[in-house]
């Protein structure tokens, strides 16, 4: 899996507009190759947040944020968590509404994913200001981000299957 990662270089020829979006996006596959750290958000009783419904509620600064800093976190995790998973898993984000009664059954993942990278640029003072521009051009850019993760699926799945094809014949 760590080898695949390391071909992430043809991930930035699909984001070569923006290069710190696509380290970024590139650090965020990383990030993300450990499970725990898709789901590292919990709410005060500790519970692990799953969904990007409960993230929502936990973000918020009128229901159950903390600080105005436990607001920005959380929405920068949502930004990634839907972006990842709209990006190279977007026939589980399809299939949400037919799940039955769950939360994320009614969240679009991209207006949340836009919305919370957008709320994050807004923190642009102090230890922030460098950063903000980056999280409002992948907010005002998102879909965009999407298809370039669908582009990267698509040429992992095509090497795995030539991958597997080379085994196959070897042992014909």
């Amino acid at each position: 899996m760590m080898r695949e990662l390391g071909r992430l270089k043809r991930f930035r020829r699909h984001f070569q507009v923006d290069a710190a979006v696509a380290q970024y996006v590139s650090g965020l596959l990383l990030d993300f190759v450990q499970v725990d750290n898709r789901f590292r958000i919990r709410n005060a009783r500790g519970k692990r947040l799953e969904e990007v419904g409960e993230m929502l509620i936990e973000s918020n600064p009128l229901l159950e944020a903390r600080s105005f800093d436990r607001e920005r976190a959380v929405r920068k995790h949502i930004g990634d968590h839907t972006l990842f998973l709209t990006g190279l898993f977007p026939e589980y984000v399809a299939s949400l509404p037919r799940r039955g009664l769950r939360l994320d059954s009614m969240v679009d993942y991209v207006k949340a994913g836009k919305e919370s990278y957008r709320i994050v640029s807004y923190f642009d003072q102090f230890e922030y200001r460098n950063e903000a521009p980056l999280f409002r051009r992948l907010s005002e850019s998102f879909e965009l981000r999407v298809y370039g993760l669908n582009l990267v699926k698509q040429s992992l799945e095509r090497e795995q299957r030539d991958r597997y094809a080379k085994w196959k014949a070897q042992l014909n």
